[in-house]
């Protein structure tokens, strides 16, 4: 809860309060003289024990404990943008030696009074020690679900592995697929539904490349798991329940209209009554269920003082289900991050084989670029430190201005990146960005400030080694000028940028990029093969 302090009353407002003062005292006095002294000793204690009150600059923030949240939901959000912890340094291994092996990455919180698109970063008033806890169940439960994934490569047989895809009611996907022209008011998101909402095609950068929005996730998961070899139509056939809800578009389609929060959630919680009255739900109370979601777990967690967004991922009845999303809740186990949908679908292996002949060829002129925008209405956030860095020295940096539109077209991008050394990443409305993908799968080292934005979020597809594909500069470095990016990037030697290549190019990329609803992968796995094979993995260690 965030409540704002003014400093300054008129007389009128100081006369009408001192009677509401009044008469709300004299009725509490009447309430708590029926209360028995020993009852209200009782309650005082209990509200004081289940709850920490932070009082910050101009916010009060009241943060409930409770069990079920692991006492976390505080560190998570819940205080204004500029109020900031130190925590402790990541392992060594996540930061490029030749760069800064012992910074302190600096947390920021989430915004009460705004939007929770902001980020998901860490407060708490206590100390160092709360936060370092904090990044310890991050880092536990991402080993737990590193222990789910599944050492069979391929689907040899689909004994036992059967998928039962859910036919929801219209309303829960085909009819929000519908309301595309009317979903964002400045555009007509129809044309990135096209061609299985891949997109249009992208004629200048090839066979399987598509201008695909960064929400399409859930129709293009969606049409995969149609076409999975081990879809089974039989509910008592299955191993695991996907519920093909496009909780995404449901937000979408609110986001940017006046309505309230019981409408928000109308669909939400019809989807959840509808599965309570499955057997196939009850069996195992929704544990080998799951749900894939196009935007940030933020949106699906909406806090009471808040109107962004929906409670679907806060209903008691979906915390035992797997919830994939392009960025999960670091501290809730069955959130799993998944890469964002790159423009990058291929068919076949040769598709990839072909791709990565052309980027490990590709001449690299150019040192470190940056394509994205400003944030000048968030002074804590790096971007613009970064932009006037780059365009101070245009001889080792490029920028590409996404504000003018120089990023609306995905050639644009793709190119930048691909003559481009490093690319600089650094969070934007949240920690997480399509755009480390775009640089992965272009060949270009991303240069992360955020542990947030892929470290704590992808573990069945980039390694718990993030040296091996990433840089890592701490933001408070940055936001200090105690580090010229490019400068520090030139200490980087080409042996070690062609190693971090050929592991991005080589390991990393065919697990990056979602092949077509028809592709023929046989050497490779891709996202959806990846997730879908460790989802099986997880779902026969339920106990």
């Amino acid at each position: 809860m965030a409540i704002f302090l003014s400093k300054k009353k008129s007389k009128a407002s100081k006369k009408l309060e001192t009677k509401q003062h009044h008469f709300s005292d004299t009725v509490l006095f009447k309430i708590l003289y029926r209360i028995p002294a020993a009852i209200l000793l009782l309650i005082l204690i209990l509200l004081w024990s289940s709850s920490t009150t932070i009082i910050s600059g101009k916010f009060v923030h009241v943060c409930v404990s409770s069990r079920k949240l692991n006492n976390l939901y505080c560190l998570s959000a819940g205080t204004q943008p500029n109020f900031e912890i130190l925590m402790p340094a990541l392992n060594n291994s996540s930061i490029s030696p030749n760069i800064s092996a012992s910074v302190k990455e600096v947390v920021n919180t989430v915004r009460p009074d705004s939007d929770p698109l902001v980020s998901n970063r860490v407060q708490n008033n206590d100390s160092d020690g709360e936060v370092a806890f904090a990044v310890k169940v991050v880092e536990e439960q991402l080993q737990v679900q590193r222990s789910w994934i599944s050492n069979k490569n391929y689907v040899a047989s689909c004994d036992g592995r059967g998928i039962y895809v859910y036919d929801l009611p219209s309303k829960f996907n085909k009819d929000l697929v519908g309301q595309c022209a009317d979903m964002i008011p400045w555009t007509n998101f129809c044309k990135h539904f096209n061609n299985e909402a891949m997109g249009e095609p992208i004629a200048k950068l090839g066979k399987g490349w598509y201008h695909t929005h960064q929400y399409a996730l859930e129709l293009i998961f969606h049409t995969r798991a149609l076409k999975h070899p081990c879809r089974v139509y039989n509910e008592n056939e299955a191993k695991l329940f996907y519920v093909p809800f496009y909780g995404g578009l449901d937000i979408l389609r609110w986001h940017f209209k006046n309505v309230s929060n019981d409408v928000k959630d109308t669909l939400a919680l019809e989807l959840v009554k509808w599965l309570e009255n499955k057997k196939s739900w009850l069996q195992n109370s929704g544990k080998d269920h799951v749900f894939v979601l196009g935007k940030i777990s933020w949106d699906f967690r909406r806090r009471s003082d808040a109107s962004w967004g929906t409670r679907l991922l806060e209903l008691d009845q979906m915390q035992n289900s797997m919830k994939l999303l392009i960025e999960r809740q670091p501290w809730h186990i069955n959130d799993i991050g998944i890469p964002h949908p790159t423009y990058l679908h291929p068919h076949s292996d040769d598709d990839i084989i072909t791709w990565q002949m052309n980027i490990i060829r590709s001449n690299r002129k150019i040192l470190v670029s940056f394509a994205g925008a400003a944030r000048p209405d968030a002074p804590e956030n790096i971007r613009s430190i970064l932009i006037n860095q780059c365009n101070s020295d245009e001889t080792k940096c490029r920028f590409l201005n996404c504000s003018s539109g120089g990023c609306d077209q995905p050639e644009s991008v793709i190119e930048l990146f691909m003559e481009s050394e490093f690319c600089l990443q650094p969070p934007g409305d949240s920690p997480t960005r399509k755009s480390v993908f775009n640089s992965l799968v272009s060949g270009c080292i991303p240069v992360l400030f955020d542990p947030f934005t892929a470290y704590y979020q992808y573990p069945w597809h980039l390694p718990e080694d993030h040296s091996k594909y990433s840089v890592f500069i701490g933001q408070e470095e940055v936001r200090q000028m105690k580090v010229n990016v490019a400068e520090s990037l030139m200490k980087v030697s080409e042996r070690r940028r062609q190693d971090m290549r050929r592991y991005i190019v080589y390991e990393l990329l065919p697990g990056l990029v979602y092949g077509d609803s028809n592709s023929q992968l046989e050497k490779f796995q891709d996202a959806f093969s990846i997730t879908m094979n460790n989802l099986l993995e997880r779902v026969n260690r339920i106990e």
